[in-house]
């Protein structure tokens, strides 16, 4: 303990706040039979598509409202829905895709399960086959609709990405479908939806995201890698398209790459290498501070000459109607209402929120690049973050265990270290993510904050913050010391982390934040404190922090703050004139390692009053003013038993011989204070 670990980013999975599919057991018998539900489920049995798509889409509306799932559950959706994803009818292929989606993100982890029981990726990979082969000819698997013949995409891509979305769903919940995904030769239709990016990008990304999902920690998918794939993703890493979807898609492409390092050829290692490292940078470069005011400026000139157009355009067709209507009389009216003419201004309508899809294409990218990099400058060894990840409160945001990567021939992270340092260097990396690690524009929050559809990516914003102070925590602990900039380059990194924390009134309260920028100051007062580095923060600072830290509900940021503490602490004790701070950080060790109710906390917090009050003349004379000896005397009883009845099966096993070893510790550092005496 007090070794700052590695951060390892997962790839993020959906929130998991929908209704469990156990929930439709709950739901009451007294339904009525003629339910919305019950009615909708009846139309998918329609001869009528029209009838069918009009059913798949009103229950993709209604799965959106998790009240609504349990109804639907019951009746057995999945088996209605399942066989309509090869309906002869690509309208009704497309919009039963869409429902299932919905059904997966909304459901929650439980219902993906659940769908994956059912067998819904037997019709699913059937349709993705399909889609493929409907790629190249252009017309589809069934005739086209007169709506379909206006769509100048080919409509069975936009079949396509609904399928893909409903996979990525089911293979980022469910280890099962990751190995039916496996099994299946899904691999090879999620690259050709990839070749699509040049006249595509919604269905390119839609496959990037599944791909950078399936090919994380999974053996058995990368013990089977053709080079077609890892070809289709080096031509999209060296694509130049223009838009921030494009950037986003190369840094997922960038990902996956990452992610199948071990299987890459040696003599391509170098040039994929390059390229990955070299999409990221270009990612980092781009200022959101200055793209998002910009982007939010040139959708308001749009919407302005938009209005004017269309305005133009209905008195240009009001005119002519009105011309047509006195030669030809009622022949336009049917009903009492007027017909739908050819000449219609819909075209004249924006497509959609361009600028801002643009914007949260921007800060996922960069969000992504530095979640990359993050895992470059990590251990491939779970354990070395296992101790404080497996101990968070919040275990709704846990993922799965992952599977080990197997040993590999071609490629191991330990080959590849030396290079990625080099890469990384080369492209100015860590600079570029200390330029993040700044709180986001006042500009670009002001302008957000008065849209609201623009309002959330102040959110966002804040994220790409708070991953790059990750991502330094890593690049600090991962990177040597000259590599670093040395002595000048670290003073002055302290500086700006005292900005970031100490610049206003009260410390940022934000968990998120929290964590990221403890992660980040304990690195480095770790290094500092090693190459006795003089810094600026001082221990009262320090105290602040970590009196803010102590007080939030995860675990790694208490943590985070004990183990500053215990930095501190250890470097005050070498000077003079000390002991009254010692004596501050003492009492404040001494309260958590009595009264958190986590036994990891409690832990780190001996661990800390260790390292304070080992040596010197200060600790010992801030020992004895603190009664630290009596104190930790009256505690080891408590702490054995604690570890004794209450760990057994709350923590790791890797966790309970940490512990394990912090009680034998305790005893040793008793007798040592006793000595003293």
């Amino acid at each position: 303990m007090g070794k700052s670990k590695n951060k390892k980013f997962k790839h993020p999975r959906f929130s998991a706040e929908g209704l469990p599919a156990s929930a439709a057991k709950d739901v009451e018998d007294e339904e009525e039979v003629d339910s919305p539900a019950g009615e909708l489920l009846e139309k998918l049995q329609s001869p009528c598509p029209d009838v069918r798509e009009y059913a798949c889409a009103s229950i993709s509306r209604m799965v959106q409202q998790s009240q609504a799932i349990p109804a639907f559950l019951q009746r057995d959706a999945v088996r209605c829905l399942g066989p309509l994803l090869l309906d002869r009818s690509l309208a009704v292929r497309e919009t039963a895709a869409g429902a299932l989606r919905n059904l997966s993100a909304c459901g929650g982890f439980e219902v993906c399960e659940d769908m994956v029981k059912q067998d819904i990726l037997t019709p699913l990979t059937a349709l993705l086959i399909e889609c493929c082969k409907g790629f190249d000819s252009g017309s589809g698997l069934s005739p086209k609709s007169q709506k379909d013949q206006k769509n100048p995409k080919n409509p069975v891509e936009d079949v396509a990405n609904e399928a893909v979305n409903l996979l990525w769903n089911l293979c980022e919940s469910c280890s099962r479908a990751l190995s039916v995904f496996n099994k299946a030769g899904l691999l090879d239709m999620l690259i050709r939806c990839l070749e699509r990016h040049p006249h595509n990008i919604e269905l390119a990304l839609s496959a990037a995201h599944c791909l950078h999902t399936v090919t994380e920690d999974n053996t058995e998918l990368l013990g089977s890698l053709s080079t077609a794939v890892l070809s289709g993703l080096e031509s999209v890493l060296l694509s130049t398209q223009p838009g921030m979807a494009h950037m986003l898609l190369r840094t997922l492409a960038a990902g996956s790459v990452w992610n199948m390092k071990s299987c890459l050829p040696s003599d391509r290692q170098a040039r994929t290498l390059s390229a990955l490292v070299a999409t990221l940078s270009q990612s980092l470069e781009l200022d959101s501070g200055t793209l998002i005011p910009e982007l939010r400026e040139a959708e308001a000139a749009r919407s302005t000459a938009v209005s004017s157009g269309v305005e133009m355009a209905e008195r240009a067709a009001g005119d002519v109607e009105a011309e047509e209507m006195e030669e030809e009389g009622d022949v336009g009216m049917k009903n009492g209402k007027t017909t739908n003419r050819d000449d219609d201004i819909s075209d004249l309508l924006p497509t959609g929120k361009e600028e801002l899809r643009e914007a949260v294409a921007l800060l996922a990218a960069q969000q992504t690049s530095l979640e990359i990099i993050v895992n470059m400058c990590c251990s491939d060894d779970p354990s070395d973050d296992e101790w404080e990840e497996m101990s968070s409160s919040d275990e709704s945001e846990m993922c799965p265990d992952g599977i080990s990567e197997g040993n590999s021939s071609l490629l191991s992270p330990l080959c590849l270290s030396a290079e990625v340092h080099s890469a990384l260097l080369n492209h100015s990396i860590p600079e570029k993510v200390l330029k993040k690690t700044e709180f986001p524009s006042s500009a670009a929050i002001e302008v957000c904050g008065k849209s609201p559809a623009w309002k959330g990516l102040i959110k966002k914003m804040q994220r790409v913050q708070c991953r790059a102070l990750t991502c330094l925590h890593n690049i600090l602990s991962a990177m040597e010391f000259e590599s670093l900039g040395g002595e000048p380059a670290l003073q002055a990194l302290a500086e700006h982390l005292s900005k970031l924390v100490f610049s206003k009134p009260e410390i940022p309260k934000q968990e998120e934040f929290l964590e990221a920028v403890t992660s980040a100051v304990r690195s480095l007062l770790q290094i500092m404190a090693s190459k006795n580095i003089p810094q600026c923060m001082s221990a009262q600072q320090l105290m602040r922090l970590s009196e803010a830290a102590t007080r939030c509900d995860t675990v790694s940021v208490r943590v985070n703050a004990l183990a500053i503490l215990g930095i501190t602490g250890s470097t005050l004790a070498r000077e003079q004139g000390t002991a009254d701070s010692l004596q501050m950080i003492g009492n404040a060790l001494l309260q958590v390692a009595s009264k958190d109710h986590n036994m990891v906390v409690c832990g780190e917090a001996l661990d800390a009053l260790f390292d304070v009050f080992a040596d010197g003349k200060e600790a010992e004379k801030a020992a004895k003013n603190i009664h630290l000896l009596p104190s930790l005397k009256a505690l080891q009883p408590v702490f054995k038993a604690k570890l004794r009845k209450e760990c057994k099966g709350k923590y790791s096993p890797d966790q309970l011989c940490v512990l394990d070893n912090i009680k034998i510790n305790l005893r040793r550092f008793i007798g040592y204070l006793e000595t003293l005496e």
